[in-house]
């Protein structure tokens, strides 16, 4: 039989068919991320109300809105930064919900975000560890995201506390501690070596310390009728010697500074004139990060100041706290000032629960 050009064509095309029909298709491995927080209790709007272990049941906290990641691959060269994304999220995606992971918080309540976040892989089967930091304002990190390229990098990004809006937000930035582990492996781990998806429910923690204080004037020094100007009236409050610079992301109990602030910024639910339904006993709280002193890496100070019947006399006490610097979560602070006597112009240690 002669052939011909068209009995070529006709033979390369069924060739090319042949060679389609034997070859699977190419199958798309999700690595999916969920974005979890800690959560206990029901909340009024689409925000977490409590985090797990800190007091009060009315403490509104605000959903994250930016959403930093970084998905960090293990190579025959060490460990590689794999996708590092900025990303925005909304506030009403949020849903009150269980975790069902396979880690040890199994049960736990927890807000999840309802969209994950997946990331297909082909050729690509890494073994790896997820990093995040969420708030719901935008961070400035150093260095910035897209310079970040080695575990390192990632284990010493830092995001500013300033602008002042910023330490004002402190309550509601969380991350996912570097030194958080379950079996002895980082807690939001991952192994795609073998070809099969993975989900990882990233749980993420406050960054910053819960500083509860709570203070009372005795009865007896309320009210002095022979001596009215000796009355004590707590009427104002400041917070001082706060962190101010580039705090840690993943580290938050590594944060360190030369020397002793003098100062710090204001926070505005506690540096307030104290209005007449505070002047003898109240209740408030506020975030700070946590830090040792270079040299007094034993303790974390803080200071407050307190003024009296308007003007007068500043008592001055450093609220001191020993810490571990290798725990895994930040502490909560709590003081109590029992008020006993007129207070005088002087500075003090106190030791913190």
């Amino acid at each position: 039989m002669m052939w011909t050009y068209k009995h070529i064509v006709f033979l390369l095309l069924a060739l090319v068919m042949l060679v389609s029909c034997e070859r699977e298709p190419e199958r798309q491995i999700p690595l999916v991320v969920n974005i979890c927080l800690p959560a206990d209790g029901y909340y009024a709007s689409q925000a977490p109300r409590r985090i797990m272990g800190d007091p009060g049941t009315h403490e509104v906290l605000e959903a994250p809105k930016y959403l930093y990641l970084f998905i960090v691959k293990q190579t025959g060269e060490g460990w590689k930064v794999w996708k590092n994304d900025e990303i925005r999220l909304s506030d009403d995606k949020w849903e009150l919900t269980t975790y069902t992971g396979y880690r040890i918080q199994y049960g736990d309540s927890i807000y999840r975000y309802n969209r994950p976040l997946q990331y297909f892989l082909k050729d690509e089967k890494p073994k790896g560890r997820i990093f995040a930091i969420c708030s719901n304002k935008q961070l400035t990190l150093t260095p910035a995201i897209g310079s970040v390229s080695s575990l390192e990098d990632v284990l010493n990004l830092k995001f500013s506390t300033a602008p002042d809006s910023i330490q004002k937000n402190l309550q509601n930035i969380y991350s996912t501690p570097y030194n958080y582990k379950v079996a002895d492996a980082y807690y939001c781990s991952f192994d795609c070596s073998q070809g099969n998806s993975e989900t990882i429910d990233l749980l993420l923690y406050h960054v910053a310390a819960k500083v509860d204080i709570t203070w009372n004037v005795a009865k007896a020094m309320r009210v002095n009728k022979e001596h009215p100007e000796n009355a004590v009236r707590l009427t104002y409050m400041e917070a001082r010697r706060l962190f101010n610079g580039n705090a840690y992301c993943f580290k938050p109990m590594k944060n360190e500074v030369a020397t002793l602030p003098t100062s710090g910024y204001d926070i505005e639910n506690i540096v307030t004139p104290l209005d007449e339904g505070l002047w003898w006993e109240g209740r408030t709280y506020f975030y700070t990060i946590p830090y040792v002193v270079t040299g007094n890496a034993d303790y974390f100070p803080l200071q407050m100041r307190m003024e009296t019947n308007g003007s007068g006399a500043y008592y001055r006490p450093t609220i001191q706290l020993g810490i571990d610097t290798s725990t895994v979560f930040v502490p909560w602070l709590r003081a109590n000032f029992n008020i006993t006597a007129p207070l005088e112009d002087k500075e003090e240690t106190k030791t913190a629960e």
